[in-house]
């Protein structure tokens, strides 16, 4: 194997020193989407003849260069990952490092303080925040932290000084057990790193209170991106009927209750989910109005709908049901079955509320196979309103992968 590395010179500012950075050399005519904004490289676009990819060890710091050696940008590599690389910077005088950390958590952390009154939102989004690998979720005094790619592992150390530094929590949690990290090499785990986490933290979403375990939610154990949806759907609930499906919680469902449901039903797989459930009704003083139904989201429609059961509002806000591009398929007829049967259960002129966190099932693709299944139970729709996540998870323009939830607001009526 070739050992030689080809190198990047950067000169210091304001001293007579270089310093050398290994160089990750495009193929010609790879740069184009780097130069429109996106921080992705992907293994077929590097020149191996030039700078072979087993020559990098992952989380390797390199300067990346066009096919005519120009500087693009400082980043990261991995040469196991299909993803072999992300630009971090494009400054040929700021390459990665602890201080370019500390200033874009202090530019992400600006943003959010400006727009949400409590502490309660995810803090850094990845590659919208010019972090690609790194997700932070703040509650108040407490964080939890999620690395996935090698890349801002190798940075750990410095990670956790930065964030102790601008945001000065009270505990900071790992949540590094999602799966995205063994395509990337890493292991999975969950490590306390720095002051206490509670066994349960407490949130506020609207003039809701809710409690959340840090540890064993889901996610990082709260879904901050719908936060701005659930108040949209408020004015559509009072002295309806709501069907929850996937509730984990109890965020959709509990906040349809204090803004005037006259019922709702929380639906969900998980026994600790609605647990959950009951204790937050019970927070907000909404027990006699918020009821569970414990099973698979699917099985329960089909129950119900034997039973006639009728509800004026139904909620559909699954996990990812196209995960990877070879569930295409299965988890589009999964989104197709799931909002059918949802609408099987609404009154006559009932809001069905369907959302989908799948980056490969964009929103006209979900909103066709929603019109599909109206049509075929005899239904037409009106939409009312079309959300996406919050600004606390801001969309990069060059990155289409950031824009990944869309949430519809569908009146379902007999056809027209």
């Amino acid at each position: 194997m070739d050992t030689t590395t080809e190198k990047w010179y950067r000169d210091v500012p304001f001293t007579d020193q270089r310093t050398e950075i290994p160089a990750l050399i495009l193929r010609k005519g790879e740069d184009h989407r780097l130069r429109t904004g996106h921080c992705w490289v992907y293994s077929n676009e590097i020149d191996t003849g030039l700078t072979p990819l087993g020559n990098f060890q992952p989380g390797e710091q390199v300067a990346v260069l066009d096919g005519h050696k120009k500087l693009i940008g400082f980043g990261y590599v991995n040469p196991h990952s299909l993803i072999c690389a992300r630009v971090v910077s494009r400054n040929p005088e700021h390459p990665l490092n602890a201080s370019l950390i500390v200033h874009r958590l202090k530019i992400a952390l600006g943003l959010r303080e400006r727009l949400y009154p409590a502490p309660y939102y995810r803090a850094v989004f990845g590659e919208s925040d010019g972090l690609p690998g790194l997700v932070i979720d703040r509650y108040g005094d407490h964080l939890v932290v999620q690395i996935t790619t090698a890349g801002m592992e190798a940075m750990r150390e410095a990670l956790i000084d930065a964030i102790q530094k601008v945001m000065k929590p009270k505990g900071i949690l790992l949540r590094n057990d999602t799966p995205i990290r063994e395509l990337e090499g890493l292991e999975k785990g969950i490590e306390l790193v720095a002051g206490e986490i509670p066994p349960e933290v407490e949130l506020t979403e609207g003039e809701c209170r809710f409690r959340a375990s840090l540890r064993e939610g889901q996610k990082t154990g709260w879904f901050f991106d719908q936060a701005a949806n659930r108040s949209r759907l408020l004015p559509y609930v009072k002295d309806r009927r709501v069907l929850d499906l996937f509730s984990y919680v109890g965020g959709w469902g509990i906040r349809c209750a204090a803004a005037g449901a006259a019922s709702v039903t929380c639906v969900d797989t998980s026994e600790a989910a609605l647990a959950g459930v009951i204790a937050n009704a019970g927070l907000n003083g909404l027990s006699g109005q918020v009821g569970t139904l414990r099973g698979d989201a699917f099985e329960v429609l089909k129950s119900l709908r034997e039973a006639g059961e009728r509800f004026d509002v139904v909620l559909v806000d699954p996990p990812a049901f196209i995960k990877r591009r070879k569930d295409t398929k299965e988890g589009t007829l999964a989104y197709r079955r799931i909002n059918q049967a949802a609408m099987q259960l609404l009154s006559r002129d009932g809001l069905l509320v369907s959302s989908s966190c799948s980056h490969h099932m964009s929103g006209e693709g979900l909103l066709g196979l929603i019109n599909q299944g109206a049509r075929h139970i005899d239904r037409s729709l009106q939409l009312l309103e079309t959300g996406g996540q919050g600004p606390d998870h801001p969309v990069h323009p060059a990155i289409p992968e950031t824009a990944y939830l869309k949430t519809f607001y569908l009146r379902v009526l007999p056809t027209f």
